[in-house]
Formats: C-alpha cells, structure tokens, sequence
C-alpha cells in the first residue's frame, strides 16, 4: 500500500474550533476499590426505596411537630401536652415577662447539642443540603437527623423566629442518604434518595405533593430526567399520604374564598398593583439576604464565646416578645409565625402600621436568631414577610388603585409566593405551593407576575439566594443554571474539530506524523482504498512514539471501536454511541450513503463536547 497523509483544515463553513484528549487515564486503585463498593440499582428498585424514604420522612415530619408542640406547651403555658395548633395566635404566655428566659435557655441547649454532635445542624439547613450534594457525594451522617430534629423543636418551641420547614427537609435528605450509605448506592442515586427526602419533607409540611416535587427539582436536583423524577415523586406522595393519615387532609392555612381577578380581566390596574408589589418583594428578598449574611457575619465577631453570643442575639428575640406582648397582647415575632399569617387571610389583622411594624421585626428576629446560633429553617419566615408586607402593601394600593381587585388576603397570598420565590430561587415551587394552598385556579396570573417580577429585581440586586449566599461565602459554589442542556440540541457539524489527518493504512508513523503535530494535536483517521478503517483521537501519545519509533504502523493505534455520526446528528446521539462504544473520539461524515473518507467532515472529540457545554453555560 502506498503511504498517504492528507491534512484537512477545511474553513468552507464558520463552525467552533476545539480539540480534545482522548481516554488515556486509568482509574487509581482507590477509585476502582470505591467504584466497586458503589452499586447502581434499577429505577424500579430506586423507587421502592424512595417509597420507604417518603414514608419515614413523613413520619418524621408528624414527630418533628409534636415535638415542638411539646416544647412550645412546657416552656410558654406551663403544661405537658403535644397538641398545638401553630396557626392560633394564643396570646400572652402565662409566664409574664419571665418568657424572655424561653429562647434563651432553649438556645444555650441548641448550641451545645449542634456544637457538641452535629455542627451541621446548625442554621437553616437547606444550605448543607446543598453542599452534601455538590462537595460531599451526597453524604449526610445519620445523625444530623436526630440533632436536627431535637434542636429545631427546641429553637422554634422556645421561641426562636426560624420555620420548621428547613429542618424536616434537612431530616428527610438525612435520611435518605444515611439510607442510600447503609446499601452502598452510587453517588448520582445517593443524591436522587437525598433529594426525595427533601422533596418530601416540604410535601409532608405544608400537605403540597407538587410543591415538594418542584422543590426538589428546581433547588437541589443537578439533573431533571426520569432516573430522578419518578423517585422524587413517589417520595413526595408517600409523605404527603402519611401526613394527611396522620396531620389531617387540610393544607397549611385555612384559605378563604378569595375572589382573584380572572385571566380575561386581568387589565393594567391590576398589572400595575401586582407588579408593584412583586417589586417589593424583591427588594425585601434582597434585604433579607444581605441582613442575614450580616447577622451570621457578625455575631461571631462579638466577644465572648458561642454561648455568649447566642444569650445576646435570643435575648433580643425575647425582648421583641415581651415587647410586642404589652403593646398588642401577642408576642407575634416567635416561632414559625402562622398564627400572623392565618389571622391576615382571616382578615383579622388590617391595620397598616402592625403590619408593617411585624414586617420589620420578623425580619430582625429572624436574622438575629440565625445568626447567633439557632436551628430552623426560612421558609417559614419568608410566607411571614410576605404576607405582612402584601397586606400593608395592599391597605395602601385599595387608596390609589380602587380597581385593581386586591384585597388584603389576596396581597398577602401573592406576596407570600413572591417573597418565597424571590428569596430561595424556587420560583416555581412558590407558583405552585400557593395554588395547592389556595385551590383557586384565578390566582395563577397575579401570583406569575408577581413572583416573575420579584425574582428578576432580587437576582438584579444580588445572584445568589437565602440558599446559596452562604455557601458562596464558604467558597462553595451552586450552579444556578444546571437545567440548562442546550448544547444537546446542537448538531455535529456545530461543534466539530475540522483540522484532521486522512492516512493511509499500514502507513508509518513517520509518514503520517509530521513536526507540525507536537502533542497529537489533529485525530487521524485511518482509511483503506477509500474505506474507513478507523480513527485515532488526539493526544493519544502517538506523536511521542513516532520520535522513538518512526517505522511502527499507524494500525497499531487504532481504536478498536469505531463511532461515525452524520454531520447533522444532534449532539444528544453522539454521546450515547460514544458512551455505548466507550470512545475517545467520532468521526462525522456527510451525506446519508455508507460512509466512505471522501464523506468525512471532521471529527467529535471530548475536549469539542465540553467546549459546547461549557459556551452554553451561564454564570
């Protein structure tokens, strides 16, 4: 056979540029050893284990409560009983002023426990969720579970303005990945168990299937397919199941019927009043994140210790308390907040400078309560705010927008959805958890405007959100746009590398190789009287062994499996057949005949798919 190298460098058409290495690493023998410890399990079988996961979370969910019932009746009425009903505001506790000791003496026993047992326990919990995910293979220990679930009953029964929401989320992740740990899941179902916990411990909450669903999709999952869907769901839908047998059937708040504007008559007042409000609750999402990174910043820099701190920052909760108890006769600022939030929907609390006055202080207690040291969660804080500040909002908007259909109960169910989805980055979730609150369909257009509107100015004011600005200050950073797949709709003469060599078979290296290609930068693709034989990725070493051996075949270098693609196939194709043949490169062709090295166009390398991926990403 005569010998034959033909260089292509064809510029016909504007395409990305961008080469790649091929397969040349093996696994160490620590990675091997861990790769065989991992098993992987059907989706069928995932399911069956994410039911289990649902189920024990909601169990969970249902303790978790009666806890802080427990809690919350022994340390403010004096007495021993689970029943509490967070939704009633009850009024002053028996204890008098004495209750300004609550949060604190429940603090000092949150802060040993944390710092003794479970420092991730401390805080609102979704964040280390987070980090487990993307910096710990999806490992929580067991027993962040247990503290967490003690310490947060002990935060928000004492008295602690922090929700229970984070903590059971945090529960239901700590199990499913203490469950995925003790039967040796591979990390990618590790992280699906995880998240359908979390998922889970929302639905279970708030008694909103599709809400814990979305909530595990759109803030913790860095995939959406099938593989991770169908376990979230039936995690949720176990939990929900458990909660409504055990909790009741109802949801969260008991909402009445609120007369929404419908979609046909949805005209500019009402556009004008809901945009207005989703604006500010952007700006209030963005004061919240800044307060509280200012409050976690700032109380450890105070003297003393971790003790001291914390009867500083509980101290002050407990003065808004007794504070507002004198003024109003309730102390309003503690604990997950519903009976404020429940009272507004009741139209029981209209006027503007309370409600404006709650706003303000929730938003300190909280923060401070983060801050110095207790467990719970935001969620629950974030519906408080928003419900305050659309009703003051809307007492207001009544005077200058009579037409605009906004109610105070409408305001504060909108402004609920708009604060969630502003502060975590859930827009969605929130869309959704306020529909399945409300069961009004009208609802759905003053809440997407809202929300829309409120996350655009947060994100304009500042990227990150409740969850991730914490975990940004730790030097762990969250993708926010990890959906984004786009690259998978692009074809292959998109993303090609153009620059190739065409050899002839039983060529030598020295014939094939010239001084141009140091380091393999140009695949080779090996042909036969015009066949394909096959292809030999860049950077496979071959350029090194042409200096120390000229005269050795290019034969000798050909991947054994060969993968060949049409110019036109999407990039989605391409990389199932170079998962399926285990290839470090593909050779794309034009035309839909046989292909022969006439037709070859190009070549597909790993180095040109993460250049794709990587041009499509969005910081």
């Amino acid at each position: 056979n005569g010998a034959r190298r033909l260089v292509f460098d064809s510029q016909e058409k504007p395409r990305e540029m961008s080469s790649t290495t091929a397969d040349a690493a093996v696994p160490s023998e620590a990675v091997a050893a861990a790769d065989r410890e991992e098993r992987r399990v059907s989706l069928f079988t995932l399911c069956l284990l994410a039911l289990g996961v649902g189920i024990m979370t909601g169990v969970g969910a249902v303790a978790l409560r009666s806890l802080i019932g427990l809690i919350h009746n022994a340390m403010f009425n004096g007495v021993f009983k689970i029943a509490y009903d967070a939704n009633i505001l009850e009024g002053p506790s028996r204890f008098g002023n004495w209750v300004i000791l609550s949060p604190v003496l429940g603090g000092l026993v949150v802060v040993y426990l944390v710092q003794r047992y479970a420092p991730e326990a401390k805080g609102h919990g979704v964040p280390e969720v987070m980090d487990a995910i993307y910096y710990k293979r999806g490992d929580i220990r067991g027993i962040v579970a247990v503290i967490k679930s003690l310490a947060s009953a002990l935060s928000i029964g004492s008295g602690a303005s922090v929700g229970r929401e984070g903590p059971i989320i945090q529960i239901g992740s700590a199990l499913g990945s203490s469950f995925s740990k003790a039967i040796g899941l591979t990390t990618g179902q590790k992280i699906t168990l995880l998240s359908a916990g979390a998922g889970a411990g929302i639905a279970a909450t708030f008694n909103t299937p599709l809400g814990g669903v979305l909530f595990a999709l759109e803030i913790l999952l860095p995939e959406v397919s099938n593989r991770t869907f169908l376990p979230v769901v039936i995690s949720t839908a176990a939990s929900t199941l458990v909660g409504r047998i055990l909790i009741g059937p109802n949801p969260a708040f008991a909402v009445p019927e609120i007369l929404f504007p419908s979609a046909s008559s949805f005209g500019v007042e009402e556009a004008i009043a809901f945009t207005a409000l989703g604006a500010l609750c952007g700006v209030a999402a963005w004061a919240f994140i800044r307060l509280l990174v200012f409050m976690e910043d700032g109380f450890p820099r105070l003297p003393g210790n971790i003790y001291t701190q914390n009867i500083v920052g509980m101290t002050l909760v407990g003065l808004m308390m007794v504070g507002l108890t004198h003024a109003f006769g309730h102390s309003y600022v503690d604990g997950v907040g519903y009976g404020v939030i429940q009272s507004i929907l009741d139209k029981g609390m209209t006027a503007t400078g309370l409600l404006a006055l709650l706003f303000v202080l929730k938003l300190l207690a909280t923060t401070i309560s983060l801050g110095c040291g207790a467990s719970g969660g935001i969620f629950s804080p974030s519906l408080f705010l928003g419900s305050t500040l659309g009703a003051a909002f809307a007492s207001l908007a009544i005077l200058l927008l009579p037409n605009a259909g906004m109610t105070l109960p409408s305001a504060a169910i909108v402004g609920m959805a708009a604060m969630v989805g502003a502060g975590t980055g859930g827009v969605m979730t929130a869309i959704i958890m306020v529909f399945e609150m409300t069961r009004d369909y009208a609802i759905i257009v003053p809440v997407t405007v809202a929300v829309a509107v409120a996350a655009g100015v947060r994100r304009a004011l500042i990227s990150e959100t409740l969850y991730t600005i914490k975990l940004r200050h730790r030097g762990h950073r969250i993708p926010k746009e990890r959906h984004v797949n786009l690259y998978l709709v692009q074809q292959a003469q998109d993303i090609m590398e153009q620059r190739f060599i065409l050899a002839e078979a039983g060529s030598t290296l020295r014939q094939c190789i010239g001084w141009e290609d140091v380091d393999d930068l140009r695949a080779i693709i090996v042909e036969r009287r015009g066949r394909i034989v096959g292809l030999i990725p860049p950077r496979s070493g071959i350029w090194r062994e042409s200096v120390s051996n000229p005269d050795r075949p290019v034969d000798d270098f050909v991947e054994k499996q060969l993968v060949v693609c049409r110019d036109v196939d999407l990039l989605s194709l391409v990389l199932a057949r170079l998962k399926r043949h285990k290839a470090g490169a593909a050779i794309v062709f034009h035309g839909a005949r046989r292909p022969r090295a006439a037709d070859v166009v190009g070549v597909i390398t790993k180095r040109a798919i993460a250049d794709a991926v990587i041009n499509e990403y969005e910081d």
